[in-house]
């Protein structure tokens, strides 16, 4: 049974006509100059909740009261395939026609499971790999392909409509994926192989996509207030305040959406050394967004957004290993550090959403401004002061850091026509524009009694501008079958300049420039065996762009490094079927994929300097299932399991990787399983749950390689609880993470290990215990 209310029937009145205003490391950054250095369209706003875990899961479908909260689910109502719509393609359609892997994370379920950021959802996702150093600074992959530390984005982050983040190594792109609070949030949506031809840029693997509440016209003055508070073994207090007002200004016309939150995550690394300090990796996150809606006329939509966030901590999330012994060096969770690390990062966001409704097409005209700061300071102590006195023969330094500043500035603007659906044919035709600046300024000095050096002082200022031109063409050649054709061609053109000084690069100054034409394609087969189920074959394609460096000579051959590096590409195969069933109290999604890497974009080293190739080939082949139960009305079951054999097919020499070497980071098999069961308390509407999750094996780096030596990651199971109870005016939430206080690794950084550093290893959080109170008003 579906569940609505006025407020869902009048937004979906609007939204037949459109897709409405939403269509959404490591944190080490390798400098090209120098090796280790400091270095989310979408669902429309449906107001029901996306439930469980996964689309293609059988979950409560929530109705959205008029107040701006949200009444708990009943038991009986279900949300399955059939009744979710997403637009991935660009339009609404329900999930089981969509012919890829798609999976939509629903803010309410999030919260309820006590998540807070990226660190929670992703560490229990199947299939979805996240290597981080800790708040704002993460790198995220899917289906393999990654390289370790790449080069730039294989996962592209969209919020709503607007893509995220630099697609350039100089804006730090790969190691900054957007860490976005939950604040005010709608869903999140994982869309699994490429998405290039719709998405552009840096989709190869997949994209992420924070897609956030619309305001309400409807109604009076609305909105919900939240706090919770959480204790993690061997650290610090967690808490997190959030509000959300919603003021309609003309009922059907014009409504300002507000929102804001404060979390603070008290750590739980601790660091001795120079500066001790317990939960040192703990970070404050501050956010606020305003969004303004506006439907002068019948056929236009106007959203205007603002969104802001920052982020501070004093240190990394690294535990400090030997790398032969495998053993920590300091204690458990412990890292020692004689230079303290703090990071800040600052992020504004302002998009402006006109959509027009010509009745033959809908015009979407999307413009966005964002800036990106990001400041972090790493201890270099262990690794070049070592090496330094070892060449002056005497203990001349006794401390080195290196500090690295990040900021880019990116306009995006996008025109966008899309076809009625429900049609014979069907198209998408769409022009993207955008200019992105970046600043990437590097420092790494050496002190000791009464001396300082600077090993390295670089500025490297950089521009990347982007045309391109795509669309797509649906045929139904029959009721049941459709065929996809899309195509988008993009061309770029970038500039570079470096200017160095100190012992390390020596003073000069060089600059580079690059342009090329990528072209990404797209088919699809989608064909309905029943009003439930249906099986489909796509195949598509993605890039990420090349782009220019200097050029250097080779000492060891006596010639010239190339000024630029091309684009890599790839192309997957993937065949699925989606089926609703039993009455539509189980769902079923499964896909198997096989992709194709080629001219791969690594790091590399010439004269001890940090350049960029292309090399190698690889192949990463899996399946993914997803399905969901509901038994009974009290009992809901979930579950997701992924495999995945991601290798190189082509030796890599410069980074001694070996044809068969498995692709960093990914495991072969991942999975999850969740059980909720809901339950009355005298009237009070209540629940209890479970979910365990399994990550396997995996591998830092490539098995032989010498520059960033491989660190093997055990498998690993966590296992969380949740319960709480709706007592009308406020809910109540508990929930336990890890509850078996597994040590999980989470990755591993080892760029320091061959100047005699330690192996620098994330962990999942210990456990952590916590209690969230939601009241609307």
């Amino acid at each position: 049974m579906e569940v609505r209310t006025k407020l869902d029937l009048g937004r979906e009145c609007r939204q037949r006509r459109t897709t409405g205003p939403s269509d959404l490391l490591r944190g080490r950054y390798v400098s090209l100059i120098v090796g280790p250095a400091i270095g989310l369209t979408a669902l429309c706003s449906h107001a029901q909740s996306l439930g469980d875990a996964q689309v293609g899961a059988s979950a409560p479908l929530a109705a959205k009261d008029m107040k701006g909260g949200q009444k708990n689910a009943s038991p009986t109502d279900t949300t399955t395939l059939n009744t979710i719509e997403i637009t991935a393609n660009r339009r609404r359609e329900p999930a089981r026609e969509v012919p890829m892997q798609v999976n939509a994370l629903s803010a309410q379920d999030l919260e309820r499971k006590g998540n807070q950021s990226m660190r929670d959802y992703l560490t229990t996702e199947p299939g979805v790999s996240m290597s981080t150093q800790g708040a704002g600074q993460s790198q995220i992959s899917m289906r393999g392909i990654t390289t370790g530390t790449d080069i730039s984005p294989t996962v592209g982050v969209y919020v709503d409509e607007v893509p995220f983040g630099s697609s350039t190594v100089y804006g730090g792109g790969a190691a900054l994926a957007l860490d976005m609070g939950l604040l005010d949030l709608n869903h999140i949506e994982l869309l699994r192989g490429p998405q290039g031809t719709l998405y552009g840029a840096g989709a190869m693997g997949g994209l992420l996509k924070y897609v956030t509440n619309e305001p309400d016209t409807e109604g009076g003055l609305s909105g919900r207030a939240g706090v919770m508070f959480s204790g993690t073994r061997y650290g610090g207090l967690n808490h997190t305040e959030n509000a959300v007002v919603n003021v309609p200004i003309k009922e059907g016309v014009a409504a300002l959406r507000v929102s804001a939150f404060n979390q603070n995550d008290g750590g739980f690394i601790n660091r001795i050394g120079g500066d001790p300090q317990r939960g040192v990796n703990g970070a404050t996150t501050r956010g606020g967004r305003a969004s303004l809606l506006l439907t002068p006329g019948r056929d236009l939509t106007i959203r205007l957004t603002a969104t802001t966030q920052k982020i501070k901590r004093d240190g990394t999330a690294y535990v400090d290993y030997n790398f032969a012994t495998r053993q920590p060096l300091y204690g458990d969770l412990e890292q020692n550090r004689k230079v303290n690390e703090p990071f800040d990062q600052s992020i504004q966001l302002y998009s402006a959403n006109i959509e027009y409704d010509f009745g033959w097409g809908r015009l979407n005209a999307v413009s966005a401004y964002q800036s990106l700061r990001t400041t972090a300071t790493l201890d270099q102590s262990t690794s070049y002061v070592p090496l330094l006195n070892g060449m002056f023969g005497a203990p001349v330094y006794s401390t080195g850091y290196s500090q690295q500043h990040i900021a880019t500035k990116k306009f995006t603007q996008e025109f966008r026509l899309t076809s009625p659906g429900k049609q014979t044919l069907e198209w998408v035709a769409g022009l993207f524009y955008t200019n992105e600046r970046s600043t990437n300024n590097q420092n790494v000095t050496l002190s000791g009694p009464g001396v300082s050096t600077s090993l390295l002082s670089a500025t490297l200022p950089s521009t990347y501008k982007e045309y391109a031109a795509y669309g797509d063409l649906t045929y139904h050649l029959s009721s049941r079958l459709a065929a996809t054709v899309g195509l988008r061609v993009a061309h770029n053109r970038q500039e570079f300049n470096q200017t160095t000084s100190g012992l390390l690069a020596g003073s000069k100054s060089l600059s580079a420039q690059s342009s090329d034409t990528s072209k990404t394609f797209l088919f699809t087969l989608n064909y309905l065996l029943t009003p439930n189920s249906s099986v489909y074959g796509r195949i598509a394609s993605g890039y990420r762009p090349g782009g220019p460096q200097p050029s250097l000579l080779d000492l060891t051959t006596g010639t010239m490094t190339p000024s630029t590096f091309k684009p890599d590409t790839l192309t997957s195969y993937e065949l699925g079927y989606k089926a609703d069933f039993l009455d539509k109290r189980a769902s079923l999604s499964v896909s198997l994929f096989d992709i194709e890497w080629k001219d791969i974009q690594l790091h590399d080293a010439v004269n001890g300097l940090g350049v960029i190739t292309n090399g190698g080939k690889a192949r990463s082949r899996g399946m993914e299932l997803f399905g969901s139960l509901t038994p009974t009305p009290q009992w809901r079951f979930s579950m997701g399991m992924t495999y995945s054999d991601g290798r190189l097919t082509q030796d890599v020499p410069g980074i001694q990787a070996r044809s068969g070497d498995r692709m960093p980071n990914t495991p072969t098999f991942a999975g999850s399983a969740n059980a909720d069961y809901f339950f009355d308390v005298a009237s009070y509407r209540a629940y209890v749950g479970a979910t365990v999750s399994y990550v396997g094996q995996r591998n830092s780096s490539f098995p032989n390689t010498k520059v960033t030596p491989n660190f093997n990651l055990p498998s690993y199971v966590r296992t969380d609880l949740r319960a709480g109870i709706d007592l009308r005016k406020a809910r109540v939430a508990m929930f336990v993470h890890n509850l078996f206080d597994r040590r999980g690794m989470q990755s591993a950084a080892t760029d320091y290990v061959p100047l005699g550093g330690a192996a620098q290893v994330a962990f999942i959080q210990p456990r952590t215990v916590g209690v969230q109170l939601d009241a609307p008003f």
